[in-house]
């Protein structure tokens, strides 16, 4: 029993050492400290910890490796599905700007100096690092079954982009509409490429599996169930 409660606190710690990227960004944009402090404070030392546990659950359970290891490649393959979306409608004066260059800027503090190529690389390092995290995220929580799951999953972080201060900072409104009626219909094809993609390539590289975290859980609960059932003694 004390090996499952283990493990299911593995899983909720990577979950949330995962989640970190995405949302130090948003945190940012929302004026809870600046993207450079707390990608130092946070980001790196969440990176670090997701792969010390990689490593160390790789004969503990190698289920929860793999399943990091192969969901943040998924993740980080699918981003490049979500840019090719992103950058035609870029091109098609439907987004702002590039958000990968504003987060290099944020990144390395250069606000005031404008991007350079330093800056871009680490933009686009951090951005692909989040489709790396939505991806371990996905396969722990909803399992690598059907694809439509993933779909949902990336429109889901899609309708959140769009009503998250990152949005806001930007001066467009709520899901981008005082800058172009097609800004969320590019965000919602780009993330419906992401959520697609991902779900293809999580299973094509773990193969159906369930939802770690619920199987944890499952499993706690029945050994539960079963302990707490009297035994009959026979006569």
């Amino acid at each position: 029993m004390r090996n499952n409660w283990g493990d299911l606190l593995l899983i909720a710690l990577t979950l949330a050492l995962a989640s970190v990227g995405p949302n130090i960004f948003p945190a940012a944009m929302a004026g809870y400290g600046t993207l450079n402090v707390l990608a130092k404070q946070l980001l790196i030392p969440s990176i670090i910890g997701l792969a010390i546990i990689t490593l160390l659950a790789w004969k503990r359970n190698p289920l929860v490796a793999r399943s990091i290891a192969w969901g943040a490649l998924a993740g980080g393959i699918a981003t490049i599905a979500l840019e090719a979306v992103r950058i035609t409608g870029f091109h098609l004066g439907y987004m702002p700007g590039s958000l990968p260059e504003l987060m290099g800027v944020l990144l390395l503090n250069r606000f005031a100096l404008g991007p350079n190529t330093i800056s871009n690389i680490a933009g686009w390092a951090y951005h692909f690092w989040n489709g790396a995290a939505f991806g371990i995220i996905f396969v722990l929580l909803f399992g690598v079954r059907r694809l439509w799951v993933g779909l949902v999953y990336g429109l889901a972080i899609g309708v959140g982009f769009m009503v998250s201060p990152v949005v806001q900072s930007l001066g467009v409104g709520y899901f981008g509409l005082q800058f172009s009626p097609g800004f969320p219909v590019v965000v919602t094809l780009a993330h419906a490429a992401f959520g697609t993609s991902l779900g293809f390539l999580a299973r094509r590289f773990l193969g159906p599996q369930p939802s770690v975290l619920l199987s944890g859980i499952q499993l706690i609960r029945g050994r539960g169930i079963l302990e707490a059932q009297p035994s009959h003694p026979r006569g």
